[in-house]
Parts: structure tokens; C-alpha cells; sequence
């Protein structure tokens, strides 16, 4: 028990530190996207800076506006926060001192959770543009998550396990990517909506918004809510390169080709953010429901008719 403990707040520990540095490599590669430079003027090449931002954020001082509902303010950022750790608990590294069987289900439970974060940000802060925002992405939230369930039934019913550690050594040596690659697309695209990312970004749509659901956070609130979406998009991209990338033959590497690969994808959510502009909301519905929903259900009825033949 001790050793999972100790295991566990090290985990939570290094996903932290790869929340701030992944925030440099994106303003480093934003900055390279747009021909200019990244942070650079603190220490080396810059690479104390999320270090500087988060002792900014983290030191000033904590206010709320004078209307809100005190309560669930502060409980909300905390709330995404502990979310988006938890789905932590299912790295699927070798040499994980503790995991869940039940992996996938475990996931869905989790990531359901997640809209009410949100919902509480907007909600609490008594801010029209808050709400706004906060209702946007819920919708988009839910919707997205129909998508990804489905396509994660296409690997459920191929491996036939709940467990991410199976599904990785199940696909080791033909990867579902070339089994499934449209389905991988979707997948990809319902990844950035469901974290609220470019060019989905409608949660906060600064240009329609003015920072949508945590406009009236600063501080310590705003370093939380920053720090639990960040965490999600490392997690979206680990768990992208678990179900369509598999694992390694070679046993020594694994951990260490598996994490290659969660950065690939982790940077493409900073190259859609550098390279597509912001959808309308009503296009980014109707393709959720009228296009993905449809090709998920087909080529799940494909696979299922295939699997029951063979």
C-alpha cells in the first residue's frame, strides 16, 4: 500500500512538470509556427519560464468577484484538477506499481466527470460570458463523447479487454492504425473537441467569449483550470498511442517508445492549434451527429458482422 502511494504521488508529481513544460513547447512551437520567437529571456533558451509563470500565478492574490457563488468558484478548478490526475491511474507502463483492470470503463466514468468542472466554472462566476461558455462546452462535450465511445468499442471487441496494458501488447505487432485508419481520424479530431482545443475551442472563443467559462478566474483558480486541461491533452495523446499505435516487441524500449509517441500526438494538438482557424458551432455539431455518429455505427456494424464470421 505504501508503494502505491509513493508510486502514485510521483506520478502526479511528473504529470504536473510535463503540464508546465508542455505549456513551453507550445508557446515555443506556436512561436516557430508563426515565424517569431518563444519565450527566451528567462534563464537558458527560456526553459525556466512555465517554473516563473507558475510561481506568478500561484502568488498573487486570490479574489473572486463580489456575485459569485462563493463555494462551488473554488471547488470548481479543484475539481478539474483532481479529475484529470485520477485518469492518471491508468498509465500503461510496464513497470506501473498499481492498475486498473477495468481500464476503458474506468475512463468513461472519469471523463463524464469532467463537464461538471466546467459547468461549476461557468455557472459560479455569475458571468453571461461564463455561462456561455460553460454551456457550449457541455454540449460539445457530450456530443464528442458518443464519438469516442464508439471507437473505442472497435478495439474493445478486437482485444476483448477493458484493460489498456492488454490492448497495448494485443496490437503490438500490427497495429490498429493500419486496421482502422479512418476510424483513427475520427478519433484524432473527436480528441481535440473533447478537450475543448483548436479549432474547437468554442468553451472559450476569445474572440466571441472573451475567455468563456474562466473569464473571471485569475490566480490560483485560472493555474488549475490551465494545468487540468493540459493534462487531459497529455492524457488524450497517451491514450491515442495505447489504442491505435500498441506497444513495442522490445521489451527494454517499451516505456520509452510509448512516451515518443504521446508526444507526437500531444504536439499535434499544437500544430491544429497553429494551423486551423476556429469552426462555426453549429458546423461543429452537425459534424458530430451527422457525420462521425453514422461512420462510427457502419463501420462498427463492419467489424462486429466480420468478427462473428471469422
Amino acid at each position: 500500500m505504501l508503494t502505491y502511494s509513493v508510486s502514485t504521488i510521483f506520478t502526479y508529481v511528473c504529470i504536473l512538470l510535463a503540464v508546465a513544460f508542455f505549456t513551453l513547447l507550445e508557446r515555443k512551437g506556436l512561436g516557430y509556427f508563426q515565424i517569431r520567437k518563444g519565450p527566451n529571456k528567462v534563464g537558458i533558451m527560456g526553459l525556466p519560464q512555465p517554473l516563473a509563470d507558475a510561481a506568478e500565478l500561484l502568488t498573487k492574490e486570490l479574489t473572486k468577484p463580489s456575485l459569485a457563488n462563493q463555494s462551488p468558484y473554488f471547488i470548481a478548478p479543484i475539481l478539474s484538477l483532481i479529475l484529470a490526475l485520477i485518469l492518471w491511474q491508468l498509465n500503461p507502463l510496464e513497470n506501473s506499481s498499481g492498475f486498473i483492470k477495468w481500464g476503458i470503463l474506468f475512463f468513461l466514468c472519469v471523463s463524464s466527470l469532467n463537464v461538471y468542472g466546467t459547468l461549476l466554472a461557468g455557472w459560479s462566476s455569475n458571468s453571461n460570458y461564463a455561462l456561455l461558455g460553460a454551456l457550449r462546452a457541455i454540449a460539445q462535450t457530450i456530443s464528442y463523447e458518443v464519438s469516442l465511445a464508439l471507437i473505442l468499442l472497435f478495439s474493445l471487441f478486437t482485444s476483448e479487454t477493458f484493460n489498456l496494458l492488454e490492448i497495448k501488447s494485443f496490437n503490438e505487432l500490427v497495429w490498429f492504425v493500419f486496421l482502422l485508419s479512418p476510424i483513427m481520424l475520427v478519433w484524432l479530431v473527436s480528441c481535440l473537441a473533447e478537450t475543448n482545443r483548436a479549432p474547437f475551442d468554442f468553451a472559450e472563443g476569445e474572440s466571441e467569449l472573451v475567455s468563456g467559462f474562466n473569464i473571471e478566474y485569475g490566480s490560483g483558480g485560472f493555474a488549475l483550470i490551465f494545468m487540468a486541461e493540459y493534462a487531459n491533452i497529455l492524457f488524450m495523446s497517451l491514450l491515442t498511442s495505447v489504442l491505435f499505435f500498441g506497444g513495442s516487441s522490445l521489451i527494454f524500449t517499451d516505456d520509452i517508445i510509448m512516451i515518443v509517441k504521446t508526444l507526437f500526438f500531444a504536439f499535434f494538438f499544437i500544430w491544429a492549434r497553429a494551423t486551423l482557424p476556429r469552426f462555426r458551432y453549429d458546423l461543429l455539431m452537425s459534424l458530430t451527429w451527422k457525420g462521425f455518429l453514422p461512420v462510427a455505427l457502419s463501420a462498427l456494424c463492419l467489424v462486429m458482422g466480420m468478427i462473428l464470421l471469422l
